[in-house]
């Protein structure tokens, strides 16, 4: 039982109480976070789609998203964390709620778009106030609390999605609007404003007058979030070139489900250990590791024509995906000055719509062209990530230095 509350305290202790309110809501946003799973499938059954209009009508949704990520960045450096949850969690529900009861597909596509804009808001907002609230020393366990919640709600709603899709997509999207609205009461009840309007980085610093221009000029921030796309296009290959050459070994989908099924398994069984693992090693080290992991298990996939050889190399380049989701984070939130912190999360979250375009884009014609080989590009991708960590690690570590330093000048001006 000693053993037990030691390992509760390494990897959760001391996280205050508005962190714990923030990191409920994000787990009930994602669990209820399902029907846009479903949605090119209710397109083409319920609503007479052709799979060509489907797909343009979920594009439609992920426009929105990179429009949100930037809005929801900027509101919540200007208006606040808890404002900007709150208005886009209550937009969510009401248009969620909207578009249930929709049945023009024009209506549907321009409902999805705002969905994708409100969605997509509360990523940066969210991790802002998580920074604002959490003691520097503790924001690695909270950022790997919050990795694992945003898993655990996205297997559930997975899990909640079928059950609901076959009983009625009328309450597919309303149990998805309760879910949100639930946890826009969450907030509202529980989590105060974490914006500290008094913290101002001097211009001598950030080198420019502050806005949403420095982060698109920061050059250490930028080089960042190129590796973090990097990152996140070899991440992006399990779900949209992976199907495909696992397909072409005639593998059965019942055998890319269960790969993709193993993956959140080993997250959500395993992602609590891995602060404890990672605490004593250099942030730019971690990440060049996980990433030579992820690169080692796509190019294994050179290989791969089993399904045992495919979940192997699942679970090394989960091990990879695991080992870099809190340095990851904590780096991302270590450059953004704290007038900036939101707007900084919106840039470096663009990162993620931007693979899910060059993923699939690119990676189908390498595939076409390259067949196996293609994973030996993938594979080298990864590699040039790690490479790229170690030789930044230095200047962001100054980088960082640096705004600590001007962050507590105001502090000890106000004593």
């Amino acid at each position: 039982m000693r053993g037990l509350r030691r390992w509760w305290d390494d990897t959760a202790g001391g996280l205050p109480a508005t962190f714990w309110y923030l990191w409920s809501g994000l787990l009930v946003n994602r669990a209820g976070a399902f029907a846009l799973l479903f949605l090119s499938l209710y397109l083409t059954s319920a609503r007479g789609a052709s799979p060509s209009l489907a797909g343009l009508v979920v594009g439609a949704y992920g426009i929105g998203g990179a429009g949100g990520t930037l809005l929801g960045g900027v509101l919540a450096d200007r208006w606040g964390r808890r404002s900007t949850l709150l208005a886009a969690h209550l937009a969510a529900a009401g248009l969620m709620a909207a578009l249930a009861f929709s049945r023009h597909l024009a209506v549907i596509a321009a409902l999805a778009a705002l969905v994708g804009v409100a969605h997509s808001m509360p990523g940066p907002a969210f991790v802002a106030a998580i920074v604002d609230v959490v003691p520097e020393a503790r924001r690695s366990r909270a950022f790997n609390l919050q990795f694992w919640a945003f898993n655990l709600g996205m297997a559930v709603a997975s899990l909640l999605a079928g059950v609901l899709a076959e009983a009625s997509f009328l309450a597919l999207f309303l149990v998805d609007a309760g879910a949100t609205l639930t946890a826009a009461v969450v907030i509202a009840l529980k989590v105060p404003e974490t914006l500290d309007r008094r913290a101002v980085t001097p211009r001598a610093v950030l080198g420019r007058r502050p806005g949403l221009h420095t982060a698109l000029t920061d050059r250490t921030f930028l080089a960042f979030v190129g590796l973090t796309f990097l990152l996140a296009v070899l991440t992006m290959q399990t779900s949209t070139i992976m199907p495909l050459a696992m397909r072409a070994d005639g593998l059965r989908p019942t055998a890319y489900g269960l790969v993709v099924a193993l993956g959140g398994a080993l997250i959500v069984a395993g992602q609590l250990f891995v602060p404890k693992l990672i605490e004593p090693y250099r942030k730019s080290t971690v990440l060049a590791v996980s990433t030579g992991l992820m690169a080692l298990g796509f190019g294994t996939l050179t290989v791969a024509d089993g399904l045992p050889l495919y979940l192997g190399a699942a679970v090394v380049w989960t091990v990879g995906q695991m080992l870099a989701a809190p340095p990851n984070a904590q780096i991302n939130a270590d450059l953004a000055p704290p007038e900036l912190r939101a707007r900084y999360q919106s840039v470096f979250y663009l990162t993620f719509p931007a693979a899910s375009f060059v993923a699939p884009a690119l990676g189908g014609l390498s595939l076409e062209h390259l067949g196996e080989r293609h994973w030996l590009v993938v594979g080298g991708l990864g590699l040039c990530a790690a490479a790229g960590h170690l030789l930044a690690g230095g200047p962001r570590e100054r980088r960082v230095a640096a705004l600590r330093a001007a962050a507590r000048r105001p502090e000890e001006v106000r004593r």
